[in-house]
């Protein structure tokens, strides 16, 4: 299973399309996700909200009675790297072409659901919580679900589960755990997560923390000699590879 990345906050969404009704109807569903919307029916005035607002992903409509959807995508391109969704009327693949090569990231053909619209914003802002953590983090978008290869920790619900089975994790377990997911790809140190954990100074010779890895590892079902999950890079710490 892919590493997924669920549940932002305060993530802003700039939405352009010229058919009311559509456009209402797709602000509704993002909104109901918990995102901020900034909804225009023409290009001009989205070109400007791109330019003075912090965007974290652009919906685009190809047809506008101003400014087609590929040349705002183009001049968006010119400055951000956040995910653009494409929305078309067209069933051929040429507009589809033309917005992947001028940098789009996904396109969706109409007429569609709008659960399809929330569900492909989820899955482009999570690609961009992956790929762009340090860019992320400055916004202060804050990821509450950590889903690598089918280990999916909840920092909201406090719930873990291994391939959809339920483990059960003291807090101080839970919290190893969620800071190891949450800095995935980093080697921790053990005084580092000591001290993010317990709240302490870190004093030489403490083995608390091989002990609490020794027993998440044994609720997740991790051999100790090639563990899938929690690996120790020895002399310097643990880490949840990406």
């Amino acid at each position: 299973m892919p590493e997924r990345v669920q549940e932002y906050s305060h993530a802003n969404i700039l939405l352009v399309e010229d058919e009311r009704e559509i456009a209402d109807l797709i602000e509704v569903y993002l909104k109901n996700d918990g995102y901020t919307v900034y909804k225009f029916y023409n290009g001009a005035d989205a070109l400007k909200c791109a330019e003075r607002s912090e965007i974290d992903l652009a919906i685009l409509d190809v047809m506008l009675p101003d400014i087609d959807g590929f040349r705002i995508c183009q001049k968006i391109r010119e400055k951000f790297f956040y995910p653009i969704i494409m929305l078309t009327a067209k069933v051929d693949d040429t507009d589809k072409i033309m917005g992947l090569t001028i940098g789009a990231d996904d396109y969706i053909t109409k007429p569609f659901n709008p659960l399809e619209v929330a569900a492909r914003v989820k899955t482009q802002l999570r690609r961009y919580v992956l790929y762009n953590h340090a860019s992320i983090a400055a916004r202060n978008i804050s990821v509450t679900e950590c889903d690598i290869r089918g280990l999916v920790i909840n920092r909201n619900t406090h719930k873990c589960t291994l391939y959809e089975k339920e483990i059960t994790l003291t807090p101080i377990e839970f919290s190893i755990l969620w800071y190891l997911c949450e800095n995935r790809g980093k080697v921790i140190p053990s005084e580092e997560l000591f001290e993010m954990v317990w709240g302490e100074k870190f004093f030489d010779q403490n083995n608390t923390v091989m002990a609490h890895i020794g027993r998440l590892r044994e609720k997740l079902g991790e051999p100790a000699k090639k563990p899938k999950f929690i690996k120790t890079v020895w002399g310097v710490g643990y880490t949840i590879e990406s």
